[in-house]
C-alpha cells in the first residue's frame, strides 16, 4: 500500500483555519478512493504561498520525504505548495530526489511541464494581485478613504455600503486624544524636548499610542519616514500615500521598505481630519529644522574620530546600575550620575544623584581595600573551586554523547556530498551542509577543551592586587597614561550597584568584580605597562566578590 503525506495552506491571516481541514478532507477521500495510506500530514497557516522559506510545514514535509517516511505527496492544488516559481521547482527537484512525486487533485501528477506552465502562472497570478490591490487601495484613498492602519487620535468607523460589504476606510476624531496630540506640539513648538513631554505625559497618567508608557522616540519619530507624532501629516489634515513601499527579500523572506519616488505619492486632503492648526504645524516643524541645523552644525565642528566617539566618557560610564529598577545610570548633570529611568519618567522611584568624584573616589577605595582581602580570597576561591568541578563533571558526562553526534554529522556530511556529486544539488542541500558543518565545528571544538586546573595563588596576591590598583589609581591623574589606567581598571570592574538608604544624603554602593579576572590581573607581572586586564571577563568561571559601601552626599537631589 502506498504511503502518503498530506499537505494543506491557507494564506491569510483573515480566511478560516477550517481551509486547512478542508483540503485535508477532500484529500482523504481521493486516497481512500485510490487505496492510499496517510501516513502524516502537514500544513502551514496564514502564510504567503510566494515563498517557502518561513514556512515549517513544507520544511518538514521535504525533510521526512528525504528520510524516506512516504512515497508521495498529495495536495489539493500546486499552488498549495507554493507560487513563487523558483520555490516549486526547488520543492520539485528535492523530492523528485527523494523519489517521492508530488500529486495534486487539480493537476494530477505533477511533472515539469506543470512546474514550468503553473509557475508562471502563478507567479503572473501574484504580479496581477498585487496590481489590483495596489490600484484598488489607490481609488480608495483618492476617494477620501483612508489606505493605511489607523493613527492615535481617531478611531475607525466602520460602515456598510450598499452591497452589503463592511467598509473600514472612515475615520473620526477622538476628542481626548486630539487634545493630547495639540499640547504635544504646542510644547515642542514652545521649546520643550520630546523626552521632557514624555516625561510629564507619563507623569500624569496619559496612556500612550500603544496602552503602556510615553517615549521621546514616539513623538519625535523619524522625519524622513514621517513617523513620530510631531512629523504626521495626518494630523494637519493631509494624507499621504504610497510614500513607501514593501519588497520581499528573495533569500530570507522578510519585507523590506523602500521608499517610492515623490512623484508617485498620493496626496489627498483631509479638512474633517485636521486636529493641529495650520499656524500650529508651521511653528512645530520650525522648531524642528532649527534643532536640525545645531546638531548638523555642532557635529561638523566637532569631527571626531569614530574610536573617540564610542571611548566611555568617564571612569564608570556603563558600569553602573540602579538598584531600584535595575536599570542603566548615567551622567545626569556635568558632575552627576543618576538613574536613566528616573530621568525618563519610565517608573523607577529612585531619584536620588550622587557626585561623580565622590563615587569614582568611593569606588578606587573600594577596589583597593575592600575587594581583595584574605577573607574575600578564601570565600570566592572556594566558590571557584566548586564551579570548576561542576564543569569538569559536566563535560565528562556529556563527552560520551559529544563523541556520538560528531560521528553522526560526519556521516551526514559525507551523505549530502555524496549526492551532490551525483547532481542532486540544491539550496536547501547546501544550506543543510553548511549547518553540519557549524555542528562539527562547535562539537570538535567542545571536545578539544581541556579540563581547568586549579590556578597558583601568589602568597602575597592581596598586597601585589592594592599596589597595582594604586599605580593605575595615581597614573589616572597623567594625561599620557590617563586612557590606558582608566581601561585597565574599567576591566576589573563588573558593575556598580546604587541603592538609595532610609536616610536622606545615603546612597549605598555595591561593587562587583569578576574573581577570575582579579586573580589573572593581580598575578600577571609581564605583558602591557598596567597588565593584560580582565582575559577571562565574562568567561565560563563567573564568581563574584562584593564589596559594600555606604556613600553620604549631603547635597543629594531627593
Amino acid at each position: 500500500m502506498t504511503r502518503v503525506a498530506l499537505y494543506a495552506r491557507y494564506s491569510d491571516d483573515k480566511q478560516s483555519a477550517n481551509s486547512i481541514e478542508d483540503q485535508f478532507r477532500i484529500c482523504r477521500m481521493h486516497a481512500d478512493k485510490q487505496g492510499w495510506k496517510i501516513v502524516e500530514t502537514y500544513s502551514d497557516a496564514a502564510i504567503s504561498g510566494s515563498t517557502v522559506i518561513f514556512r515549517p510545514g513544507v520544511q518538514a514535509l521535504i525533510r521526512d520525504a528525504l528520510a524516506g517516511k512516504f512515497e508521495m505527496v498529495l495536495a489539493e492544488a500546486l499552488d498549495r505548495l507554493s507560487r513563487d516559481q523558483e520555490d516549486i521547482a526547488a520543492a520539485f527537484k528535492r523530492l523528485r530526489f527523494a523519489g517521492v512525486p508530488i500529486v495534486t487533485l487539480s493537476e494530477g501528477e505533477i511533472t515539469e511541464l506543470h512546474v514550468g506552465l503553473k509557475g508562471t502562472m502563478n507567479a503572473l497570478f501574484l504580479k496581477d494581485l498585487a496590481a489590483k490591490t495596489h490600484r484598488g487601495i489607490r481609488g480608495r484613498v483618492e476617494s477620501g478613504k483612508v489606505g493605511c492602519g489607523n493613527a492615535y487620535g481617531y478611531r475607525v468607523v466602520r460602515t456598510v455600503d450598499a452591497a452589503g460589504r463592511v467598509s473600514t476606510g472612515e475615520r473620526e476624531i477622538i476628542p481626548e486624544e486630539a487634545e493630547v496630540i495639540r499640547r504635544i506640539f504646542r510644547d515642542y513648538a514652545a521649546g520643550k524636548s520630546p523626552r521632557r513631554i514624555a516625561i510629564e505625559l507619563n507623569e500624569e497618567g496619559v496612556v500612550s499610542p500603544w496602552g503602556g508608557r510615553w517615549s521621546d522616540t514616539s513623538i519625535r519619530g523619524n522625519r524622513a519616514l514621517g513617523s513620530g507624532i510631531i512629523n504626521n501629516e495626518f494630523y494637519v489634515g493631509e494624507m499621504i500615500w504610497n510614500r513607501r513601499r514593501r519588497l520581499k527579500n528573495p533569500d530570507t523572506g522578510r519585507i523590506t521598505l523602500r521608499f517610492n519616488p515623490e512623484s508617485e505619492w498620493v496626496h489627498v486632503k483631509a479638512p474633517h481630519l485636521q486636529i493641529v492648526s495650520d499656524e500650529l504645524w508651521a511653528a512645530a516643524r520650525a522648531k524642528q529644522a532649527s534643532l536640525v541645523h545645531v546638531y548638523e552644525e555642532n557635529m561638523s565642528k566637532r569631527g571626531k574620530a569614530l574610536a573617540a566617539m564610542h571611548r566611555p566618557k568617564t571612569l564608570l560610564s556603563g558600569l553602573i546600575v540602579c538598584g531600584v529598577c535595575g536599570g542603566s545610570v548615567a551622567k545626569r548633570s556635568n558632575n552627576r550620575f543618576g538613574c536613566s529611568n528616573n530621568a525618563l519618567g519610565n517608573g523607577c522611584s529612585n531619584g536620588r544623584t550622587i557626585i561623580r568624584d565622590r563615587l569614582e573616589e568611593r569606588v578606587l577605595k573600594g577596589l583597593k581595600e575592600s575587594l581583595v582581602t584574605g577573607e574575600a580570597i578564601a570565600q570566592a576561591m572556594r566558590s571557584y573551586i566548586e564551579e570548576t568541578n561542576r564543569l569538569n563533571h559536566q563535560r565528562r558526562a556529556t563527552r560520551g554523547g559529544d563523541v556520538l553526534r560528531l560521528e553522526k554529522a560526519h556521516k551526514a556530511i559525507d551523505g549530502i556530498v555524496s549526492a551532490i556529486e551525483d547532481g542532486g544539488y540544491t539550496r536547501p542541500l547546501m544550506e543543510r551542509l553548511k549547518g553540519l558543518e557549524t555542528e562539527v565545528e562547535a562539537l570538535e571544538a567542545k571536545l578539544a577543551e581541556p579540563t581547568i586546573d586549579m590556578p597558583d595563588l601568589h602568597p602575597n596576591m592581596a598586597e601585589l592586587y592594592r599596589r597595582k590598583v594604586q599605580r593605575l589609581s595615581e597614573a589616572l591623574s597623567q594625561p599620557e597614561e590617563r586612557d590606558e589606567a582608566a581601561q585597565a581598571l574599567r576591566a576589573l570592574i563588573k558593575e556598580i550597584i546604587l541603592t538609595p538608604g532610609p536616610n536622606r544624603g545615603e546612597i549605598f554602593a555595591e561593587l562587583r568584580s569578576e574573581f577570575e579576572t582579579v586573580l589573572q590581573w593581580s598575578q600577571d607581572e609581564g605583558g602591557q605597562r598596567f597588565s593584560a586586564v580582565g582575559r577571562f571577563l565574562g568567561g565560563p568561571l563567573a564568581v563574584t566578590a562584593d564589596s559594600r559601601a555606604c556613600v553620604e552626599d549631603p547635597d543629594i537631589v531627593l
